[in-house]
């Protein structure tokens, strides 16, 4: 397990299924340990329904999440050079994050989740494959950050 950041961007390439997944999941795991947003190389999705299902098993709720881009993110004053890691999800992500890193100084690290959208074709086959992905990105989380620190309620 690494040294816990002060703040963490997950970042995938439309902001819609990853890296809200991955910003709900660490803010039910990990509270106000530390600062956490997410982002999308492109903002042209709404958060995806699946993504919702899987994660309200879990008790996070992302039907309010509004997708957003890495320039919108700049534009509504959240300064991606406030953040000491972007979690990537996704190879596009991953190169945007890097360029980034010319300008600032930032940790880029390259978790490699699977995309579930347009797999699997009954509902719950979609639902097996988005959770598998929520799945991915628990297990990559616990490893990175150590276990959940925020008890749970229910």
């Amino acid at each position: 397990m690494g040294d816990a950041p002060a703040s963490v961007l997950f970042t995938c390439d439309h902001n819609a299924v990853r890296s809200p997944m991955a910003e709900g999941i660490a803010k039910r795991f990990y509270g106000h340990d530390f600062y956490i947003q997410s982002a999308g190389v492109k903002n042209d999705l709404e958060i995806d329904g699946f993504c919702i299902a899987v994660c309200q098993e879990l008790d996070v709720e992302l039907a309010r999440h509004r997708a957003r881009s890495f320039d919108e993110m700049q534009d509504w004053g959240d300064d991606l050079g406030g953040f000491d890691l972007i979690v990537a999800l996704s190879p596009a992500s991953q190169r945007k994050a890097l360029e980034l890193t010319r300008f600032y100084h930032l940790d880029v690290e390259y978790w490699p989740i699977m995309d579930p959208t347009g797999l699997g074709e009954t509902r719950d086959a979609k639902l097996a494959r988005y959770r598998q992905s929520r799945d991915q990105i628990i297990e990559r989380m616990v490893q990175r950050f150590g276990p959940p620190t925020v008890k749970n309620t229910g």
